[in-house]
């Protein structure tokens, strides 16, 4: 695995070293957020009974900040270096598509771990330290960057120019995280709308990251671990496809 760590530490350095851009503007603007929500709604919003809103918002930006950075993380890479043409340095040596694939989700579910403490960081501010269940936290935490740095490398592939991988993002990735609870009970929605939102695979994701600081949500967390790692395993298991044929990285 030699390959593996190389690549590995390659991509970590890749992030690390521009920290400023890819870990405190997302701090800053997850800080905004807070600070403007919280403001407007803490004392006319209580979406659970006894959970005041400020504590209720905290979990959601915060996985909100983990995802969508875990999803630049390995899409930003991967057309950088087939835009500046240096993803032949990457093909040529002998890594497997295994470790090609590992070593970019590492990276980006780093990256979206690193944020998220961050964000969190700052939040203590706001909320008060509460974690009830340190174990749903850890396992959704990991899970969620886990699927949006999956989701990353599809879009990385897929993408022949900045402006389609922006269409990505801003079509696909910002509606279902914004639109996923972070904001809101789906509980407060009229019944066709609380539908749509179980079918929304990032919902579950925010639903029980929530749920291991206040004790509360809106589905089962079971259930939710069931949907984001059926989504994990059906997304990375397209992403090795595509590895394996080449498709728009050796053609």
């Amino acid at each position: 695995m030699s390959g593996f760590s190389a690549l590995f530490h390659k991509e970590l350095l890749r992030f690390w070293k521009v920290v400023v851009q890819t870990v405190v503007a997302p701090v800053v603007t997850a800080l905004l957020y807070l600070l403007i929500f919280s403001h407007v709604l803490e004392d006319h919003v209580q979406p659970f009974p006894g959970v005041a809103y400020s504590s209720f918002l905290v979990p959601g930006l915060v996985m909100m900040s983990m995802l969508q950075n875990a999803f630049a993380n390995s899409s930003s890479s991967l057309i950088q270096s087939k835009m500046q043409g240096n993803i032949v340095f990457v093909l040529l040596p002998p890594l497997s598509y295994l470790e090609f694939f590992l070593a970019y989700l590492g990276a980006a579910v780093a990256r979206g771990l690193v944020v998220g403490a961050g964000v969190w960081a700052v939040a203590l501010w706001f909320a008060p330290w509460q974690v009830p269940h340190a174990g749903w936290l850890l396992a959704y935490a990991v899970l969620a960057c886990a699927n949006l740095g999956a989701v990353g490398i599809v879009a990385g592939i897929w993408a022949e120019k900045y402006d389609q991988l922006a269409a990505f993002q801003n079509f696909l990735i910002l509606p279902l995280t914004f639109l996923s609870g972070v904001f809101y009970s789906i509980h407060s929605l009229p019944p066709f709308w609380q539908a749509v939102s179980r079918f929304n695979p990032v919902f579950y994701l925010i639903d029980g990251f929530r749920h291991a600081f206040i004790g509360q949500a809106d589905a089962d967390p079971w259930l939710g671990l069931l949907v984001g790692g059926g989504c994990f395993v059906a997304i990375s298991a397209f992403s090795l496809m595509l590895l394996r044929s080449g498709y728009k990285l050796r053609h």
